[in-house]
């Protein structure tokens, strides 16, 4: 099982704060982006906003890239750029 958390703006548009995924939802092997196509399937909506270029990645709290892999009991975050003031 893989916990992923959405943040910000993310959270509010999904109207939720995580989902968790079984890894027979995922291939063989899985990245942070196998993970986000899996949960584009969800809904058009999610398709929308889950598709959105500027996108922020953190497995177990550590940005990263898309192609980072992840595992069975890893946290994936997903959240818009950060602004601030």
């Amino acid at each position: 099982m893989i916990t992923v958390l959405f943040f910000a703006a993310l959270r509010e548009r999904l109207q939720t704060p995580m989902q968790q995924l079984d890894s027979s939802r995922l291939p063989a092997d899985p990245t942070a982006a196998s993970v986000l196509s899996a949960l584009q399937q969800e809904s058009d909506s999610w398709r929308q906003e889950l598709s959105r270029q500027d996108l922020l990645c953190a497995v177990n709290q550590q940005l990263c890239p898309l192609h980072t892999r992840v595992q069975p009991g890893d946290e994936l975050a997903f959240f818009p750029p950060v602004t601030g003031g």
